[in-house]
C-alpha cells in the first residue's frame, strides 16, 4: 500500500489539490501493480510565510490549466469556428500537420487545406488521455470518430481519429492529426 506525502503552500484551491492527488495516485500506478483504492495521497498545507528558499519567503506560483480541458475548449472553439478563441489558445510557434499536408502554423492555413477536402467535419469523441513529458511539454492524445460532408453534400459518419497536442504554460504549441478520412473516402465510403 503506497503513501504518498507532498508539501504543499497554501493558497491552492480545492480543484488543484484534486487534480495533484489524481496524478500522484495515477504516477504511483504507473509503476506499481496498485489499485486506486491502495494508494494514499497526503497533501500537507504550510503558509507561506513558514518556507524560505533563497533567504525568503515564497508564494505559490499559479497552477497549469488542464490540459486535456484546454484541448477540449480548442477543438470546440474550431469545430463552432471561433477562429478568435482558437487562436487565443495556441502559442506563437504554433505547428500542425494533418495527413497529407506538411506543418502549417496559422489555423487560416488549415482551413485552406481542408475546403477542398471536405464541408465540415465534426468529432465524436471517445476519450482523452494526458500526461506530462520530461521536458515542459504536457501531452494530450484524444481519439474518436469523426462525421461531416464531403464537397458534394453527400455524409460520411464513424472515420477514425486520433489528434496529438503538446502544451506548454497552457498553450498549445503542436497539434499531430492522423485519421482514415482519405482511405474513407477513396473507397467510396
Amino acid at each position: 500500500m503506497p503513501i504518498v506525502e507532498l508539501h504543499l503552500l497554501e493558497g491552492y484551491g480545492s480543484d488543484v489539490k484534486r487534480r495533484l492527488g489524481e496524478a500522484l495516485t495515477d504516477a504511483v500506478r504507473f509503476v506499481l501493480p496498485a489499485d486506486p483504492d491502495a494508494v494514499t495521497i497526503m497533501i500537507h498545507e504550510m503558509q507561506p510565510d513558514a518556507y524560505y528558499r533563497g533567504r525568503r519567503p515564497r508564494n505559490p506560483a499559479s497552477a497549469h490549466p488542464e490540459p486535456a480541458t484546454a484541448v477540449k475548449t480548442f477543438l470546440q472553439a474550431m469545430e463552432q469556428r471561433d477562429l478568435d478563441r482558437a487562436e487565443a489558445m495556441l502559442d506563437d510557434n504554433f505547428t500542425m500537420q494533418f495527413p497529407g499536408t506538411g506543418p502549417m502554423t496559422r489555423l487560416v492555413e488549415l482551413l485552406d487545406w481542408a475546403g477542398p477536402r471536405y464541408r465540415f467535419v465534426t468529432k465524436t469523441y471517445e476519450g482523452f488521455d494526458a500526461l506530462q513529458t520530461a521536458g515542459p511539454a504536457s501531452v494530450v492524445y484524444c481519439r474518436g470518430t469523426l462525421s461531416g460532408e464531403w464537397p458534394d453534400g453527400t455524409g460520411f459518419d464513424g472515420i477514425r481519429f486520433i489528434d496529438r497536442f503538446e502544451l506548454v504554460g497552457g498553450k498549445i504549441t503542436r497539434q499531430d492529426v492522423w485519421n482514415d478520412i482519405a482511405e474513407t473516402r477513396t473507397s467510396g465510403g
